[in-house]
């Protein structure tokens, strides 16, 4: 099966560059990547992290499709519950205006931070208690589409500029509880595997494809896969390096919050852990794709065969920016991506 990759970029806070320079990462990243084949460039949506530095992605998105010429560029995603989707329809017919033909507006429902982040992105007004998701979905999707009822009051507003050129629209889900109506919309689904790959099956597809269908959509449902990839010269190599991402997706939502460590510093701090907290470690390094190119190769293909998908999205956090390109240059030469 032919292979197109895609990039995933949650623009870590790298510890051999400083911390203002990880926005530049990305942007230096992107150009790379859109010289070694890769199809896409999603940039991820984060709040008062101290690992992650892209809390807007759409202005971040701007920067690198103004400095890449291939790869289609997009956010993957946009947190939908902080914003008006009117908002979010106008900001990407502007960027889609700007791109013709190669923005994509990729939407989530996870807050990409916590409960004080949330409610400070909510005011003036309160933070919305009830999952409202899939009404903002629906009502983005009619923004960009003129798909409100005549008798709708939204139904006299335009997304300004006018353009042929609509981004395409993905939803994001880690375990398949959006399929449905991301096919009833007419979205692509990207299915995290990265977050909860326990709770990652091939019927999240299956489901979006059925929806797709029965809503009446043109052509085959699109699919993506987003995996949790480190790839070195040797499986050695790339299991030390692995150390970073695994320790930081180890300790998510535990306190207190640190920088990306080492793979050093994760290694000393795996001897000193409990059984329990080791088989923790090993199985979430287990659960990611982590070896030489041709390891890694053999694993990405075996899954996304698994799911019936030819395009994967490749998420690599590393404690250095180095590693991490490396980890990128080295998957785009085995999958001959040029």
């Amino acid at each position: 099966m032919f292979m197109k990759l895609t990039v995933i970029d949650q623009t870590p806070v790298h510890a051999d560059h400083p911390a203002h320079s990880a926005l530049q990462c990305s942007v230096d990243l992107a150009i790379a990547c859109d010289r070694l084949g890769y199809y896409r460039y999603w940039l991820a949506e984060h709040h008062n992290s101290v690992q992650f530095a892209g809390p807007a992605p759409e202005i971040l998105l701007a920067r690198i499709a103004s400095a890449t010429k291939h790869m289609r560029i997009g956010s993957g995603g946009v947190m939908l519950s902080h914003y008006s989707p009117y908002k979010v329809a106008e900001t990407f017919v502007v960027l889609a205006s700007l791109f013709p033909g190669r923005v994509d507006l990729g939407i989530g429902r996870a807050p990409g931070g916590g409960h004080l982040s949330s409610v400070a992105l909510a005011l003036p007004a309160r933070l919305v208690e009830e999952d409202v998701f899939t009404r903002q979905a629906t009502e983005l999707s009619a923004f960009l589409h003129s798909g409100f009822e005549r008798s709708h009051p939204f139904s006299a507003l335009r997304c300004l500029p006018a353009t042929v050129a609509l981004p395409k629209v993905w939803m994001l889900g880690s375990s398949g509880g959006t399929a449905k109506i991301a096919g009833e919309l007419g979205m692509g689904m990207a299915l995290a595997q990265f977050i909860a790959p326990q709770f990652t099956s091939p019927a999240a597809f299956e489901q979006h494809a059925s929806a797709w269908m029965h809503s009446g959509h043109q052509g085959s449902a699109p699919r993506l896969l987003a995996l949790a990839v480190i790839c070195a010269p040797t499986d050695e190599q790339a299991r030390k390096i692995a150390g970073t991402a695994v320790y930081r997706k180890m300790m998510a939502g535990r306190l207190p919050r640190e920088e990306l460590l080492s793979p050093e510093e994760v290694a000393t701090r795996r001897k000193r852990m409990h059984a329990a907290d080791q088989e923790e470690y090993d199985q979430t390094l287990d659960n990611m794709i982590v070896g030489s190119p041709s390891t890694c190769r053999t694993r990405i293909t075996q899954i996304a065969n698994l799911f019936d998908c030819n395009e994967v999205g490749i998420v690599t956090v590393t404690h250095t920016y180095t590693d991490r390109l490396v980890s990128y240059q080295l998957l785009a030469k085995e999958f001959e991506l040029t």
